[in-house]
């Protein structure tokens, strides 16, 4: 496979994530409200991940045939933290802000962030400076945010 043709996968798939966030977001916070609780819609959202993780760990990869030589930095762990705190806000305050309103603040969120992850090329990742156009577009897509969602 080619360089083109692992661009075009990559994008798919990545998009194919991003279609998803939303419906995550809704489906998480319909939980969260049917239960009356977030974290407990919190935990049983985890459950299913864990065990459909378990899954595609042995049936897709396989076992892990050996561990790690060298220790790994604690912060690439810390990505749970994240997760946690994306699923524990979206199932909160999805219901009560609206999904779409939630998910446009966490699209500029994650523009932001990642802008400043590939300046910096922050935990690995390929170096992309902020340029005037990248800026411009962090401009442009927090207008659109605020053009967007409903309560402003």
């Amino acid at each position: 496979m080619n360089v083109l043709n692992n661009t075009i996968v990559y994008a798919l798939i990545m998009l194919i994530a991003g279609i998803g966030i939303p419906i995550m977001g809704a489906m998480s916070g319909g939980l969260g409200a049917r239960l009356q609780s977030p974290a407990l819609a919190a935990v049983i959202l985890f459950v299913v991940g864990f065990v459909l993780s378990i899954m595609f760990l042995f049936f897709v990869e396989g076992v892990p045939k050996s561990i790690p030589k060298e220790p790994i930095p604690i912060q690439y762990y810390l990505g749970g933290v994240f997760i946690i705190f994306y699923t524990l806000s979206i199932t909160w305050v999805g219901p009560r802000f609206g999904i779409g309103n939630a998910v446009c603040f966490v699209l500029l969120g994650q523009l932001i962030s990642m802008s400043v992850i590939d300046h910096f090329s922050l935990m690995g990742a390929i170096h992309y400076p902020i340029s005037i156009q990248r800026i411009t577009g962090l401009i442009f897509m927090a207008l659109g945010v605020f053009l967007v969602v409903k309560r402003f």
